[in-house]
């Protein structure tokens, strides 16, 4: 049988990301996750980009995003490239934190609540990233330059911007958000999400042993 299904949402320009997880890939499920992830963003959010599923390509969610006024554009028909971004973070990411292994559909609920409050404020406030620095060689070929020195979170990419505090939605700002950075270190975030994975696969676990 199928199993849970994740579903990873991450913006382009800061890397902010935010995963979930639903039991079936349906909009009925994906809709709730959705809904939560789409508010969960500190800033405004101008567009949608998905692949060429039908769970997001429906009424459902083109209703919710209008509400919203946000754009909604898709991946073409077998071109992973078009998702390039999320892609990426698939591998890098969610199944490094949560593997390939099957995890019935049943114990969504439990990995969703892991995503929420461990692995998403991890990835957004404590994880560095590489941002490209693009430039153009001689050959009037672009070229990507990934510099350690240039690494920082999402968070902190976030507050770089120009201007970033317009992009805040109404109900956030910064002196909030960096408590909350602030509230334990980067070290102390590692260990709550190794120590939170650790006790949801022990439950998947015995509860597989125990059918």
């Amino acid at each position: 049988m199928k199993g849970v299904y994740l579903i990873n949402a991450v913006d382009e320009i800061t890397q902010f990301e935010f995963v979930g997880a639903v039991a079936r890939i349906s909009e009925l499920f994906l809709l709730p996750v959705l809904t939560s992830m789409l508010e969960s963003f500190p800033f405004i959010i101008r567009g949608f980009h998905s692949d060429n599923g039908s769970e997001y390509v429906n009424h459902l969610v083109a209703k919710l995003l209008n509400k919203l006024h946000i754009e909604f554009t898709k991946s073409r028909s077998r071109h992973s490239n078009d998702n390039a971004l999320a892609e990426s973070k698939n591998a890098s990411v969610v199944r490094k934190h949560l593997a390939y292994e099957h995890i019935p559909s049943h114990h969504a609920q439990a990995v969703n609540t892991f995503t929420v409050e461990y692995l998403t404020p991890y990835l957004n406030f404590h994880r560095p990233c590489f941002f490209a620095r693009i430039r153009t060689n001689n050959k009037g070929r672009i070229e990507k330059l990934y510099r350690y020195e240039e690494m920082m979170t999402p968070y902190d990419k976030l507050k770089s911007l120009p201007e970033a505090h317009t992009y805040l939605k109404s109900h956030a700002s910064f002196p909030a958000l960096d408590a909350f950075a602030l509230s334990i270190t980067d070290n102390q975030a590692v260990e709550r999400v190794n120590k939170a994975r650790t006790k949801l696969f022990d439950q998947i676990r015995h509860t597989r042993k125990r059918a």
